[in-house]
């Protein structure tokens, strides 16, 4: 476990009108708002611009030349290849949480994920599985291994509806455009998803993703995303993070 470097004393302030830029996950949206706004709070005039997508998206995108400041990644194997091509310094590299894959069922759903597993999802009644693109999405990746180790991803391949990213998954099932999705529970606990009924899917399905934040080479606020990197192994960080259902290092 990587330990995060303390607070300096004295405050580290951003450029007048230069706002750290952080590159975050989709299934941090309201944790990443709420920690960026503690983070402000913390250190008068810094501010933190934040943009949301899949992390394989953000991937490709600082590969080719975008700018950030931080990568808040759903994973820690995006940031080790960022590092491994020399976009980024190991030691600027910290896993600040630890994610968690579970189903979520619109409520009245007669899917019994409690009583029959992921099976369940096999039934004549669930007809779209709303999980995020493996292809870019950590959370999408974990979701497509989960099914196949329960040994139902053949029996409903046909029926998962990929989102571009874990917030267009969860959209996906707030609007009922799916009958169930596998979703990172940071996202289950807000809006209509609230309603909907939360199912956890053991370690051995869907093992907890260590997820990493990244200062980039390329930063125009090196000090500053540094010192947000150390915020975020705080007790206030982390009491936020624990809120939206993230396990802490």
């Amino acid at each position: 476990m990587l330990a995060l470097v303390a607070l300096a004393a004295a405050p580290v302030a951003a450029r007048a009108g230069t706002p750290l830029s952080v590159a975050a996950a989709a299934s941090l949206r309201g944790a990443a708002e709420e920690l960026a706004r503690a983070f402000e709070a913390a250190r008068p005039g810094a501010r933190v611009a934040l943009s949301f997508g899949a992390s394989g998206t953000f991937f490709a995108q600082l590969q080719n030349g975008a700018r950030f400041d931080v990568f808040l990644s759903a994973d820690r194997e995006y940031p080790d290849r960022l590092v491994a091509g020399g976009l980024a310094a190991a030691a600027d590299e910290r896993v600040y949480a630890l994610g968690t894959l579970v189903v979520w069922l619109p409520p009245g759903s007669p899917v019994d994920i409690a009583g029959k597993g992921l099976a369940a999802l096999a039934s004549p009644c669930v007809k779209r599985i709303a999980i995020a693109n493996p292809a870019v999405a950590p959370f999408g990746r974990a979701a497509e291994a989960a099914l196949r180790r329960a040994g139902v991803h053949e029996a409903v391949k046909d029926r998962l509806v990929l989102g571009t990213s874990v917030g267009q998954a969860a959209h996906f099932a707030s609007t009922g455009a799916a009958d169930a999705a596998l979703l990172p529970r940071s996202l289950t606990g807000e809006g209509e998803l609230a309603h909907g009924t939360v199912v956890p899917l053991s370690p051995a399905l869907a093992p907890p993703i260590e997820q990493s934040a990244l200062v980039l080479s390329g930063a125009r606020e090196p000090a500053l995303a540094r010192a947000f990197l150390a915020f975020l192994a705080g007790d206030r960080a982390r009491a936020i993070l624990a809120r939206y259902g993230y396990r802490l290092p």
